[in-house]
């Protein structure tokens, strides 16, 4: 199985074999715990007025969003696992826009046709289904790359580990983030929409024992279930 390591949106307009979209900071740590509490389904929109219109076509149906990392106004939740946590998702539809995350995937959907949206709360279950999957080319995209979050990138590293049978040391892997002035702010709640909590939460390994895989809608939505 070749390995090949991408990032941002032109890693993901390149993705070969399977893409593995990573978010870990937050779009995919939220679908996880989103399906986790009991959410139907996920939905992936590339733009804010998507998600109105499909939130409008949904009865129920709830819109995790923001522009840049920052919350967008009538939207109460703003991309964040704390925030999912605190709703009662069970049966519903959340509908996912994000800057990284479901950017990275609608390209990478087109580009191979065969995508699995992961993060760090889902990797290994990600790991195992790559195994069922067995393509010939994995592409793991970290979507982060373009806004300087280093967590996809050490995502990606763990999940290569953990395909080849070994233990990766995640707390390493992780140091960069934990270094960063953006780590700093976040701590502070120096981040609209950002909760602290979103950290803990988001880097927990292995929590949930579902993969995600990505099936595109005939409308062009893309859909994500546990699986």
């Amino acid at each position: 199985m070749e390995i090949v390591h991408a990032g941002g949106l032109a890693g993901a307009r390149e993705a070969r074999g399977l893409a593995v979209v990573i978010d870990v900071l937050r779009a995919f740590s939220v679908s996880a715990y989103a399906l986790g509490g009991g959410a139907a389904e996920c939905l992936l929109v590339t733009e804010v007025a998507s998600a109105h219109a499909l939130a409008l076509a949904i009865p129920g149906s709830v819109i995790s969003a923001e522009v840049d990392g920052l919350p967008i106004e009538g939207i109460p939740i703003s991309n964040s696992p704390s925030q999912i946590l605190a709703t009662d998702l069970t049966g519903r539809v959340l509908i996912q826009r994000s800057s990284a995350g479901t950017q990275c995937t609608a390209l990478a959907a087109a580009a191979t046709g065969q995508v699995l949206a992961a993060s760090l709360v889902v990797a290994a279950a990600t790991v195992r289904r790559i195994r069922e999957l067995a393509p010939p080319v994995v592409t793991f995209v970290a979507s982060g790359t373009d806004h300087g979050h280093p967590e996809d990138s050490a995502c990606a590293r763990y999940m290569e580990a953990l395909l080849g049978g070994a233990t990766p040391d995640l707390d390493e892997l992780l140091r960069p983030l934990r270094e960063s002035e953006r780590w700093i702010g976040i701590r502070r709640g120096e981040i609209p929409g950002f909760p602290p909590t979103d950290l803990d939460l988001a880097l927990q390994p292995d929590r949930f024992n579902f993969a995600m895989p990505v099936e595109r809608l005939p409308d062009g939505v893309l859909r994500l279930r546990g699986a």
